[in-house]
């Protein structure tokens, strides 16, 4: 039969249950329970839903159980069906004893804690959510599948690896989407639909000299066909999966030179694996052109830089990425299958397109660029062919709502100007465009269906941007005007305006924050105490822990996920060791998750189940924040990041400079160090200075990223060296892993 999970033969030992209509209440159910053996004695045992398989040839309908009785937890068998069993041990760590795992193992391993922590059924209020989406959108519209399968040249292989044969990115690992023709129990069906179209991978015929390779990477890799050479449109996120996009389009088509590489954007997936499709020594000969627009570089200093430590920890959360793939788990990222794990490389531009709109021909090929800046990214632009009629929207429209601000945090973009730029782009070439590609999801064809997605999307960001206006001019606070705001039948209705990726909710606030800031207005939030002081009170208040678990068990079987999610949150910041309250609360972050149309809102409470229920994985600072990267930086912004690192309180009452000399690059610099601050000048030497550090361009950047110090042979000293030596020891190394879900004070 089938198992309710995952709605498929299992060889799951539980029989059939009979149809709901054999009980009108839970009592007849406990009975049921108690004639088949599997009441677990005193105490309440609850169902919570049921939902009829549709490829159950026998007809039953599935039921799955959860006893709440006090020290009882679901177990979920090998093929994921819920059994029940009694958990045995304390409800509190012991003191001074933490959840931790490294390289994602549990501390505690003990038979009695390992069905706390497996992943649980869907709540049968997950199911009615579930079911109502089912019900609203047009599942037999095929047209996306129908794009997203044409021009299908070859298949893309579903693994790469690196040089170590490490696998770096793998669409084998969601192979589960092809087994089920609907969505399992545990995933929204409208996700369910955008997960199996991001499975369509492989080289791709847009039109006449027009290539994407698409589903190799979370981004696509657009291959134009010059007279002479190739020109790359976004090299993906990392140098393997650009290896293997470029590779696979060879298989197929002729083998040429690359020309040009083009940043459509300011995203690391549209710039990581540009050393997978040309070399620096190439690009420094002028053999190959690199293209940007304008404010590129500083765009990537800002968000990949200077914040580089906590967004790429936050986008832990966004992705999924250390979620394993599975019904229960990561099952897309709404943008693409996932994100590589490959490795990631810059080169700077050597050509930066200025003006609002530029036309070059680059290898007999003519691009009109259309600048963008601050939509979807600081520095972004459209491309149009003229020669074929194709128009490249970059990523400002998408087959999905796209984000105001990203969960991994960044500077909130403007909805506003954003409209406007696809307004612009009707204008300007709604009469002659044919197609319509992005770098994510598929392309579009015919005029009159690129002009109807083009329009939709104008119309879609300028809503949400002038109706959250309108209630905040309404007075309404940042989650009031989210909760109230929907989009009008008109948007909801289009698959390109589902919110797999960013949300009316979450965008709602980002325009919010865009205009008023973070300030609510309300004098009681102008000054709130910090997470876990707050919370140490409102548990207090709340009459304690005992008191507050077992009301948010009581709400939890409510399916009030939401607001037992809030107060939990309090528990397990006032208690960090508190293993009832984070079970609990892991289970209402998994609920949430498996309602979430969003696929980065589900990745983001699985991932906090996930950490509640195993601790925080351990990962060194390199793989936030490579040389690679820092290496194409100025030296400028390199001090900036030293600045960012310094800890004042090790330089008290210091105040002296010291100069640079880059000596592969013929720049100077001065560093001066005064109220536990560092600022610098460009193209300065100061002759008061306490010392000179004469060094190479890479030697500055190892140093800013922590991978190598002083005492290398690139690095001369003259003067002070211990003064030098005590500004380098006063650098934080931030902590790759901080906690999120629970108090910093509790890692």
């Amino acid at each position: 039969m089938s198992c309710p999970l995952h709605r498929r033969t299992t060889s799951c030992a539980w029989p059939a249950v009979p149809t709901r209509s054999k009980w009108s209440s839970r009592a007849g159910m406990s009975a049921w329970l108690q004639a088949s053996g599997r009441s677990h004695g005193p105490g309440r045992t609850w169902w919570n839903g049921s939902r009829r398989d549709r490829s159950d040839p026998s007809g039953h309908a599935i039921f799955t159980f959860v006893n709440r009785r006090p020290g009882a937890q679901d177990r979920l068998c090998r093929c994921g069906w819920a059994n029940t069993i009694a958990t045995q041990g304390p409800g509190r760590l012991a003191p001074g004893e933490k959840i931790h795992a490294r390289e994602g193992h549990m501390s505690n391993s003990a038979e009695a804690e390992q069905g706390r922590t497996d992943p649980k059924p869907a709540h049968a209020a997950t199911l009615a959510v579930n079911a109502a989406m089912a019900d609203a959108l047009p599942f037999s519209d095929m047209q996306d599948f129908e794009d997203a399968s044409r021009g299908l040249i070859a298949e893309a292989p579903r693994q790469v690896a690196n040089a170590d044969g490490r696998i770096v990115w793998d669409t084998a690992a969601f192979a589960f989407v092809d087994e089920f023709e609907n969505a399992p129990d545990t995933v929204n069906p409208s996700l369910w639909r955008q997960t199996k179209l991001n499975m369509i991978a492989g080289l791709f015929k847009v039109s006449e000299r027009v290539y994407q390779v698409r589903g190799l990477d979370i981004s696509n890799m657009t291959i134009i066909e010059g007279d002479s050479g190739l020109i790359i449109i976004d090299p993906v996120t990392s140098i393997e999966t650009a290896r293997a996009c470029i590779g696979l389009y060879f298989e197929n088509r002729p083998e040429r030179p690359v020309v040009a590489v083009i940043y459509s954007h300011s995203h690391p997936d549209h710039y990581g694996g540009v050393k997978g499709v040309v070399s620096p020594v190439a690009v420094a000969a002028g053999k190959v052109r690199v293209i940007a627009p304008d404010g590129f570089m500083e765009a990537i200093e800002g968000e990949n830089v200077l914040s580089g430590t906590a967004t790429y920890r936050r986008a832990q959360f966004q992705f999924g990425t250390l979620l394993k793939p599975g019904p229960c788990s990561c099952v897309d990222t709404g943008l693409g299958k996932s994100v590589t794990r490959g490795a990631r490389s810059l080169i700077a531009p050597t050509q930066l397109i200025r003006d609002k709109v530029e036309t070059h021909v680059i290898d007999g090929v003519e691009i009109e660029f259309y600048m963008a800046p601050d939509s979807e990214a600081p520095a972004e632009m459209h491309m149009y062919f003229p020669q074929f009629n194709v128009l490249n929207m970059a990523e400002n429209v998408t087959h999905n709502l796209h984000n105001f601000c990203p969960l991994r945090g960044a500077i909130v973009r403007d909805p506003l100007l954003w409209s406007k730029y696809i307004g612009d782009a009707i204008e300007l070439y709604g009469s002659k465009v044919d197609v319509l590609i992005a770098q994510h999801h598929w392309p579009t064809w015919g005029r009159e269906r690129v002009l109807e997605l083009l329009s939709i999307h104008r119309d879609l960001y300028k809503f949400i941007h002038d109706q959250t206006l309108r209630g905040i001019n309404n007075g309404q606070k940042p989650s009031e005007v989210a909760e109230a705001l929907a989009l009008p039948e008109e948007l909801s209705s289009q698959w390109s305006c589902r919110g797999y990726y960013g949300t009316v909710n979450h965008n709602s606030k980002a325009v919010y924050q865009r205009y008023l800031s973070w300030y609510d207005g309300n004098p009681a939030n102008l000054h709130a105490l910090p997470a876990v002081e707050s919370a140490k009170k409102t548990v207090d208040y709340m009459g304690g822990a005992d008191a507050i678990l077992a009301r948010a068990a009581d709400d939890f079987e409510k399916g009030e996920f939401r607001w037992t999610a809030e107060v939990l949150s309090k528990l397990v910041f006032a208690e960090p060791s508190n293993r009832e309250a984070r079970y609990l609360l892991a289970d209402t972050f998994e609920q949430l998750g498996y309602q979430a149309e969003s696929a980065t809102w589900r990745n983001a409470y699985l991932y906090g189940a996930q950490e509640l229920r195993h601790g925080v994985m351990e990962m060194t600072i390199s793989r936030t924040l490579g040389p690679d990267l820092m290496q194409a930086m100025t030296v400028s912004t390199m001090l900036d990041f030293l600045g960012v690192r310094l800890i004042p309180e090790r330089v008290a009452g210091e105040a002296y400079v010291i100069n640079l000399k880059i000596s592969d690059r013929s720049e100077e610099l001065a560093l001066t160090l005064s109220r536990g601050c560092l600022t610098h000048l460009v193209n300065k030497s100061d002759p008061g200075a306490v010392a000179t550090m004469t060094l190479t361009h890479e030697a500055i950047a190892n140093i800013a990223v922590g991978v190598s110090t002083l005492d290398g042979e690139e690095v001369a000293i003259d003067g002070d060296r211990e003064k030098v030596e005590a500004l380098f020891a006063a650098l934080d190394d931030f902590n790759p892993m901080f906690n999120v879900v629970t108090p910093l004070e509790a890692s």
